[in-house]
């Protein structure tokens, strides 16, 4: 039989105990994403390496078995202020904290420790891939006249394939995406300025290790997170913004965005430690721009160096 690239689904559920299968379902979890790929069996090679007196390759045995999947969801809400948008649950298994206000907003940040994870079901035409216990990382990109998104990277226990018919999917609580430009995106600042931006990107970098121990357990650990980023904006005279005398001081400043005029479909990014990291020139139709790389960091507090609220 045929497996058909165009016949792929995405479904994905919190797990209740970390590893067991919730059993996601077509109508209630399938998400709405793009870039779907799979690698449905990553593992560490170990060969035998045999003194057997002739040449060849040596017989391998797979080690640490587990599934990588990349994915990326449309930056929009879910529709409804205060209603979760459809790819939630995967971003709170990024290490996220989802807090909910009734008919006003959904608000996702960092968290250190409880973290999530999700069942993951993956579609090929009849062909399903289950991956439980997993975790994952996220960026977000942004680039002037495009759909703006969020790009996942998820690592999962191996479980083998098996031949099961594509559910019926139910998209609900994605709506549709408006494009990063003028209009659409509004009240952005970096450092107190309010500049001609081109792009923005933000990547949580989250560490994750698979560990498999003799008497443990199989699971993906999410050990550690550096998130950082980069934004484009049109360079300007040092007496408009000095964004020299920013990178050589020793003050954050905030980055901000909010994405979308709709209720229900208003996403808000905040990182309001922001460190300058880096600044270098690049040209965009005769114009230059200033790139200036950054790194979020929290307060004292900690789990507070960046939120995405959904409004």
């Amino acid at each position: 039989m045929t497996l058909r690239t165009s016949q792929r689904l995405l479904l994905a559920e919190i797990e209740s105990t970390y590893g067991t299968d919730p059993t996601p379902t077509g109508a209630a979890n399938a998400i709405l994403v793009r870039s779907l790929e799979i690698t449905p069996i990553q593992a560490d090679v170990v060969e035998r390496q045999l003194v057997r007196g002739f040449m060849g390759n040596f017989e391998a045995l797979l080690a640490f078995q587990r599934v990588e999947m990349t994915f990326e969801v449309e930056l929009a809400g879910s529709g409804t202020a205060g209603t979760a948008p459809a790819w939630g649950p995967i971003m709170k298994a990024c290490g996220a904290t989802e807090t909910i206000v009734a008919d006003t907003s959904v608000t996702y940040a960092p968290r250190s420790s409880s973290f999530d994870s999700v069942t993951l079901y993956y579609y090929t035409d009849g062909l399903r891939h289950k991956v439980t216990g997993a975790r994952g990382s996220f960026s977000i990109n942004a680039t002037v006249g495009e759909i703006p998104t969020i790009s996942f990277s998820f690592q999962g226990i191996y479980n083998a394939p098996d031949d099961s018919a594509n559910p019926t999917p139910t998209y609900q609580n994605q709506a549709k995406p408006v494009l990063f430009k003028q209009g659409n995106t509004t009240a952005q600042q970096l450092f107190s300025y309010a500049g001609a931006v081109e792009s923005f990107t933000f990547d949580l970098n989250a560490e994750l290790i698979y560990r498999e121990l003799v008497g443990g357990s199989r699971e993906v650990l999410y050990n550690d997170r550096k998130p950082s980023g980069t934004v484009v904006l049109e360079a300007e005279l040092v007496a408009t913004h000095n964004y020299f005398g920013d990178i050589t001081g020793t003050s954050t400043g905030n980055n901000t965005f909010q994405h979308g005029q709709t209720g229900g479909n208003i996403a808000t990014f905040s990182a309001p430690q922001t460190d300058i990291t880096g600044l270098s020139y690049s040209d965009s139709s005769g114009i230059q721009m200033l790139n200036v790389e950054y790194n979020a960091t929290p307060t004292d507090a900690g789990n507070d160096e960046w939120s995405l609220a959904m409004t």
